[in-house]
């Protein structure tokens, strides 16, 4: 049941004027001008940082300090328990064919496919964001306390209320009830990924009522009337992905931006294929192709693996390559400056929640 007062509760939390947060989205598709065009805006900028190294990391954060002196987040993916390297060779078999269709040379995984999170961890303490948000997981608790006695909110995710209640024993100070229709990763880590591919509408309100820490609505939330949707389920906030990714400021190539103009609510699918763990994306050759020869490896091999074709596909402008990144309420998607679509998203939230009071 929607609280009036936790909406605005939150928001002086944050020290935002909207509770409206833009999703950190890994791979460079949120840089500094798109985090600190929504947070000028007065909603909260993310930068996701999880593929970032440690130095690259302080960088991008003095990059948004220099644009903006408001609330911004930096997330990373909590680290992951070592798994069994798996054979490669018929991953880097079919690799190696795309790598040639774009000038490249052969693929090969590298020793370290992620950043070193403990260092990513130090980097983000020099950065001092008024938010340091994680998927996947949990981080170790002294990193959490650490961040709490520098005063830094701490913002995990969740895909079921199973995962939700660890957090909150984990001590967070709010949670993001990630709905099966997100794009991007899945933040699943208490059992299988199936068991949270739970909807944002059910997802939210089961998850409010069984934690006290604010809970942050996300998937599937493309304009006011999903945000009014969000609130009166209990929602604390919401937090848009997708939405932003046509913005002028978002990095996704343009292909990708021309691909998210086109595509509708049942565009885009679950796929190991670009990471080794399931995300949402519209499908492409890359995908179609590895998952058809059940060639993905583990997380992060899978991820070492793709990421060079990934990044240089996106350079060339290549569609069939790249990660199509893309929630299921892609239909709904809207091109133009940041700050636009977070004034459009207030006036739209307003105007829904008056006519349901009317």
């Amino acid at each position: 049941m929607m609280d009036p007062q936790a909406w605005r509760r939150f928001e002086e939390r944050l020290g935002v004027e909207h509770s409206i947060i833009q999703a950190p989205m890994a791979g460079g598709l949120t840089p500094p001008e798109l985090v600190a065009a929504v947070s000028e805006a007065g909603g909260l900028g993310s930068l996701g940082a999880a593929y970032v190294q440690p130095e690259d990391i302080v960088q991008q954060a003095r990059a948004v300090r220099s644009l903006t002196s408001r609330p911004y987040a930096i997330n990373l993916f909590a680290p992951q328990p070592a798994v069994a390297l798996a054979d490669p060779g018929p991953t880097l078999a079919i690799l190696e064919r795309f790598h040639a269709a774009l000038g490249l040379p052969p693929p090969v995984i590298p020793a370290a496919p992620m950043p070193d999170f403990a260092r990513q961890v130090e980097a983000v303490l020099e950065a001092a964001p008024t938010v340091f948000s994680f998927t996947f997981g949990i981080p170790p608790a002294p990193v959490l306390e650490t961040f709490r006695s520098r005063g830094i909110l701490v913002v995990g995710t969740a895909t079921n209320v199973r995962e939700a209640q660890a957090l909150e024993a984990a001590g967070v100070d709010a949670i993001v009830a990630q709905g099966s229709e997100a794009g991007g990763h899945r933040g699943s880590f208490g059992g299988s990924f199936e068991a949270g591919m739970v909807g944002t509408m059910a997802l939210v309100p089961q998850m409010v009522d069984a934690v006290r820490v604010p809970v942050i609505a996300s998937g599937g939330i493309m304009d006011g009337r999903g945000i009014a949707a969000a609130r009166m389920l209990g929602a604390a906030a919401v937090q848009l992905g997708t939405a932003f990714l046509r913005c002028q400021e978002s990095s996704a190539a343009a292909a990708h931006k021309a691909l998210l103009r086109e595509a509708r609510d049942e565009s885009s699918r679950i796929t190991r294929a670009f990471s080794g763990r399931p995300a949402r994306a519209i499908p492409n050759e890359l995908t179609t192709t590895l998952e058809a020869a059940g060639a993905i490896l583990p997380f992060p091999q899978q991820h070492g693996a793709t990421r060079t074709l990934r990044a240089a596909s996106s350079k060339q402008n290549d569609t069939r390559y790249m990660a199509l990144w893309a929630g299921q309420g892609i239909g709904l998607s809207r091109e133009g400056p940041a700050a636009d679509l977070v004034r459009a998203l207030v006036a739209e939230t307003a105007a829904a929640l008056s006519a349901v009071r009317g």
